[in-house]
């Protein structure tokens, strides 16, 4: 399934099994079953149903969100091997550790609000009538070392548009992660029918900002003493990109 595709179930109870599913990021079958108390033939019924129609994936009894998100690519500079890939529900933990990591300086807040919410909620990915959520990853040696994150609301005036973050483990800088990621990202949102993506920074993340432009981003707004930082008010770049 694309995250562009309307959701369409036919039926409630294929709605409320992917519901549950999405809402948890991943969900044994047989609780999923019993917590919703859905006859079990009826169950594996409208499960075979959302598995057939891309809605659902199942391995070994445990279902995820079937989601159309790429494949895994390797990259090489100098002594670092590194993967992008897209991110699954077991990445969580290794995510918002990174998150927090990159933003732990106060100057990457729309970051940390991120951690913040995935941490809360416990579901990663998310694709439902009120939202999207997409992770990549960067992994070296299967340890999350960056990442990056779009949002896109449901909303018919801003469905074009999506939020993005993006950021990379201070001790893995300077081998291109960053940029691979980023375009990994706009790449994303390019396939999915975004024409828009934009980010927010504090003036004080000069390096976010410089990264951006060199990456063809522009600034649309600046809002004065946004942020209060260390007891400073700091302005807010307000920056986007056109797909």
């Amino acid at each position: 399934m694309e995250f562009s595709e309307k959701l369409e179930f036919g039926h409630e109870d294929r709605k409320h099994i992917y519901e549950y599913v999405e809402q948890h990021g991943t969900a044994d079958a047989d609780d999923v079953q019993q917590s919703l108390g859905i006859d079990p033939s009826g169950f594996l019924h409208h499960v075979a149903i959302l598995r057939r129609d891309g809605y659902l994936s199942e391995d070994d009894g445990v279902l995820t969100v079937s989601l159309e998100t790429g494949a895994e690519e390797e990259f090489l500079d100098e002594d670092i091997e590194f993967i992008i890939r897209p991110a699954r529900q077991e990445d969580l933990t290794g995510i918002v550790g990174a998150i927090r990591q990159v933003a732990e300086e106060g100057t990457y807040i729309v970051a940390e609000t991120v951690a913040d919410e995935i941490d809360h909620q416990e579901a990663l990915l998310r694709h439902n009538e009120l939202q999207s959520r997409m992770f990549f990853v960067a992994t070296v040696n299967d340890d999350v070392v960056g990442w990056v994150h779009l949002h896109a609301p449901e909303l018919d005036k801003l469905s074009h548009t999506a939020e993005l973050t993006v950021g990379v483990l201070d001790e893995y800088t300077g081998h291109g992660i960053g940029s691979h990621l980023l375009e990994r990202g706009l790449e994303w949102a390019g396939s999915n029918g975004y024409e828009k993506v934009y980010q927010s920074a504090p003036s004080t993340n000069q390096n976010a900002i410089d990264f951006l432009k060199a990456h063809g981003w522009e600034t649309e707004a600046v809002r004065k003493d946004h942020y209060k930082i260390g007891g400073d008010y700091v302005d807010e770049v307000m920056m986007a990109v056109k797909l």
